[in-house]
């Protein structure tokens, strides 16, 4: 069986292919996608050619870890989800004679049941946004594993992951963190925080400062406004070496801490309170495109600020 997907044939170079996909094992489902999110942040990466080298990294790649489908065909030991289940996706190994990087870019996915979550057919297209809610989970909650939880009281950046993490904290009933945003079109849109440019901030005691920028030179500011003991999440994806001056780090005993991919309790965290109407995911898909306009879809994604979340619909493209 084949389906349609997006290739990255090599850095800055895009098709939409046919490719066979992986037979479907016992405990597996297939998902008829309707729409997939394009990152900004590690897909961007891999579009330009600058991701840092990891292993399984080449080309041609299918990327994509934001997909929502309906599950079409279910294995006998796919137990999780059903025939006719809306369910979200972070990726997939389903395509072959291809490097699934992430591998959720395409009209059908071939997925161990276990590894899709069940979500409300409501949420449409707005349930691809669960990925980078549960990153911005993992941020303060390390997977459900950090007792007691220290939600930031800073966050730099106010793109679609931004607004997401101000959003859990705000729904955790914790006081409204300040937002550091350096473009005038993205200081829109807070909703119960400020967001505020940074030389408007003259604070100096933060406890906790998350930053989703992705912009590596920004340490040392960062450090700079800790609060003693305080700390320091890089929450973003850095293609550049990061480095910090240690005395002013040594004089505030600064920790620096990296969040690493979200955990399955993150995903079930947020759609929980996705689904209970704690969290509300209105307002951060700005864009939509067909597959056939993959290439604008991803020129536009990566190149204008006021594209916060940018969304392929399959639905035509089976």
């Amino acid at each position: 069986m084949n389906a349609n997907a997006i290739v990255f044939n090599a850095p800055g170079s895009l098709s939409v292919q046919s490719l066979e996909l992986r037979p479907m094992g016992a405990a597996d489902v297939e998902v008829q996608v309707t729409h997939t999110g394009i990152s900004t942040g590690t897909e961007r990466l891999l579009w330009d050619g600058s991701m840092p080298p990891f292993p399984g990294l080449a080309y041609p790649l299918v990327p994509g870890y934001e997909t929502v489908g309906t599950v079409v065909t279910a294995g006998p030991e796919a137990t999780a989800v059903a025939v006719g289940d809306s369910v979200f996706v972070p990726g997939s190994y389903s395509f072959l004679g291809v490097q699934n990087i992430f591998g959720g870019a395409g009209s059908t996915l071939i997925v161990p049941h276990d590894r899709v979550v069940k979500v409300d057919p409501a949420l449409g297209p707005k349930a691809i946004l669960l990925a980078l809610a549960a990153t911005s989970c993992h941020l303060f909650s390390l997977g459900g594993t950090r007792v007691p939880i220290l939600y930031p009281d800073l966050i730099v950046g106010h793109g679609t992951m931004g607004r997401l993490l101000a959003r859990l904290v705000v729904a955790a009933g914790q006081p409204a963190p300040t937002v550091w945003e350096t473009n005038a079109v993205r200081r829109e849109g807070g909703v119960g925080y400020a967001v505020i440019h940074p030389d408007e901030d003259t604070r100096k005691d933060y406890r906790a400062i998350h930053d989703v920028s992705g912009d590596a030179t920004l340490l040392n500011r960062l450090i700079a406004r800790l609060a003693p003991g305080g700390e320091v999440v890089l929450g973003g994806f850095y293609k550049q070496e990061l480095s910090f001056a240690f005395a002013p780090a040594f004089m505030r005993e600064a920790q620096i801490r990296v969040a690493a991919q979200w955990k399955k309790p993150d995903l079930q965290a947020v759609t929980d309170l996705v689904h209970d109407g704690r969290l509300s995911l209105e307002g951060l898909i700005t864009h939509t495109e067909t597959p056939a306009q993959a290439l604008k879809a991803y020129q536009v994604a990566f190149g204008d600020p006021q594209c916060l979340k940018m969304v392929l619909d399959w639905r035509s493209h089976a």
